[in-house]
Order: structure tokens, then sequence, then C-alpha cells
């Protein structure tokens, strides 16, 4: 047995709890969902949660209405999103109906994910349904997302799901049949099996391969999903969704497909309230360290003290999230933080023994506790 297909193996043995993304172009054929949902089945025969992010809304309303081109104007793309889900979900229920369990429908924006108890709302939810035996289906609230509420893609928004639930894979069926390396002529080249820790070369050949062989987003949009889940400890598994049985013969094991692991390998996950801090939330300011700082952090994943600032940038209040940044204006760490930016201004180099008298009443010794901080 090579390295690729034991790595396979042994992923997949300790996988319970699996996130799958389909893009629209897999999903246009009358026959792909009875397929699809035929292989999800035999999935959670096995025992495993599937959690499944769907795309092709918009293609499915488009052929309701039997259009030929995409329209251009927001609108009118909102409004066949809104018509196209509710086939889409009918679709899906009457065939997970008729393999014995039932389909829930979960449309988000970006906003759900990032304001920290919309999060743990939607994620005691999906709990909820898989404990009920029931498929949670997951897309984008097109029909009232605006750009600062988008994922940007199904690409990001299966990546980030597989992050929050703790999923132990995250799956994107595609139109290829992994990365490829690009000749030296621009054409695709040979598959390459293993990832591990996403790299600029990864990137550079993603960038040569961005056209009309992928889905919006393109390869590019998948070495950010597994950028993603390899920082929380995670893996993603990029496959050809056209390939019959394509899900089966992943779960058996076989060399298909591009399979991301993280840079140390799959030797640590981590915890929830670090996901959040580190993937979902919203960055409110930022203070500077010295270089000590960034050695003790780097080195323990210390809590980060007052003696160590050097600067503050921004307003914020305590428990926003800040990122810590060394001298050079690179980042090195995100947390939440136990004081105002104001407050944090008269702490810069301050001792510890010293906070109180510069704050004027009992609080915190650190700025960011160590259980509140995410080393990058």
């Amino acid at each position: 047995m090579n390295n690729a297909v034991k790595l396979r193996k042994d992923l997949i043995e300790r996988c319970h709890r699996i996130v799958i993304k389909a893009g629209t172009r897999l999903l246009t054929d009358p026959q792909a969902i009875p397929q699809l949902v035929d292989q999800i089945a035999w999935i959670r025969s096995t025992g495993r949660q599937v959690i499944f992010v769907s795309s092709g809304a918009v293609g499915t309303a488009m052929k309701m209405l039997k259009l030929k081109k995409r329209p251009s104007h927001l609108s009118e793309v909102q409004a066949l999103a809104a018509i196209g889900q509710v086939k889409l979900m009918s679709l899906y229920q009457a065939e997970c109906q008729k393999r014995g369990f039932h389909a829930a429908q979960l449309l988000l924006t970006a906003d759900d994910l990032r304001a920290r108890e919309r999060h743990l709302n939607l994620e005691n939810c999906i709990e909820a349904l898989l404990s009920r035996n029931v498929l949670p289906i997951l897309n984008e609230n097109d029909p009232v997302s605006v750009d600062e509420l988008k994922f940007g893609d199904n690409d990001s928004l299966a990546s980030l799901m597989g992050s929050m639930t703790r999923a132990d894979l995250t799956v994107i069926l595609t139109t290829v049949n992994g990365l490829l390396k690009p000749n030296e002529d621009g054409s695709l080249g040979d598959r390459i099996s293993v990832v591990q820790g996403v790299t600029k070369e990864q990137h550079d050949m993603a960038s040569g391969t961005d056209d009309g062989n992928f889905s919006i987003g393109g390869m590019t949009s998948k070495l950010k999903a597994a950028e993603i889940l390899n920082s929380a400890g995670e893996a993603l598994w990029i496959a050809d969704g056209r390939e019959e049985r394509i899900l089966e013969k992943i779960f058996n094991g076989e060399d298909v497909g591009t399979i991301f692991i993280p840079a140390e390998g799959m030797k640590h996950k981590m915890e929830s309230k670090k996901r959040w801090i580190n993937t979902f939330s919203t960055v409110k300011g930022k203070v500077v360290v010295d270089n000590g700082a960034v050695r003790a952090l780097r080195k323990t994943a210390c809590s980060l003290l007052p003696a160590g600032l050097v600067g503050v940038k921004g307003s914020f209040k305590r428990g926003d999230i800040v990122e810590i940044c060394a001298l050079d204006g690179k980042v090195i760490a995100k947390g939440k933080t136990n004081f105002s930016s104001s407050d944090c201004r008269k702490l810069v180099g301050k001792q510890t023994a010293d906070i109180r008298n510069a704050i004027g009443s009992a609080t915190e010794e650190e700025i960011i506790h160590r259980n509140n901080l995410v080393v990058l």
C-alpha cells in the first residue's frame, strides 16, 4: 500500500462527521440529485454524520424558467435564487424520504457566523438535526445577501461549516480530479495526490488554472478552503463529482482527487472557541508588541501581558477581537482583549503589578489571556 492510499484510509477510518459540498455544474443533470443522495445515504449507513452544502438554486430556476443567460441585475439573480431554492429542496427532501430520512434547509449569510450568539445558535441547531438523523442542507441566503454579507462562494461556506462543526473531513466535489500541475504550454498536467500544508507553489498553480474548467472561485477558492480547514487541524478532499460513485471511492480510501492536510499532520485540532476567534470573528483593532513578546507567543502560546505592549491602533472595547502585530506590522496572533483601546494605551510597557494603578480599578492581569488567543 503506497503512502497516499494509507493516509487516505487512516483518515477515513477516523472520520465520524463529514461536510460534503456539490457545485451548480454537478446538479444540472436530472439524475444528479438522486445519485448524490444515494451516495450520502450509503455514507450515513456506515454510522457517519453528513452535513451537505449545496449550490444550484439559481441554475435550477433558470431551467424552470427556460432562461439561457444568467441575469446581470442583482435583484433578478436574487429572485432566481428564491425560486430555485424551493424546487431544489423539494427534490432533496423527496430523495431523502425514499431512503428513510429527512432533509432540513439552512440558509445563511456571513453575519450568521461572525456574530458569536448566532454562530452558537447555528451550531446548536445543526447538532439537534444530526441527533434526529436529519440531513442538514446549507446554502448561502442569496435573496437577501449583499456583498458585505456574502461568503464569496460555497467552497468558503463548506470550509467554514467544516471548521465550525469540527468535521473530521470536508469533501468538495468539483469538475476536475483534484489539483493539477500546469504544464509549460498552459495545459493541465498530472494530479497531485496529497498536499501537506498549502504553499505559494500551489497558489501559483491554482492561479494558472482558474478558467472555464472551474466553478465560480475556481481552484484558488479551494486552496483558501484548505487553509481554513488545515488551520483548525482538519482535512479537505477535492475530487471530480462527475466520476461514478465518487463518494464511495473516497470513503473506501481510494487514491482519487487531492487531499489537503495540515503541515504538521492530523495531530492537533483547535478548540471551538479558538476556531471562532481565528476564522469567524470581526477584528476591531490592533495591538503592537515588542520582539520579546513575539518570541514568547510563538514559542509557548502564552498570554499577552502589558510589558510586551508597545502600541495600540484603532478603537475597540473590552471583549472585542484584536490582531496582535509585530513591530514590522506582521500579524502574528488574534485574540479577545480584556481591555478597551483607551485602557490598553495606559498599559503600554507596564508591569503586571502596575495595572491597578494605571487603570484605577481591579482587573485582569493579561491584555489577552492565552485561552482567548490564537497564534497564526
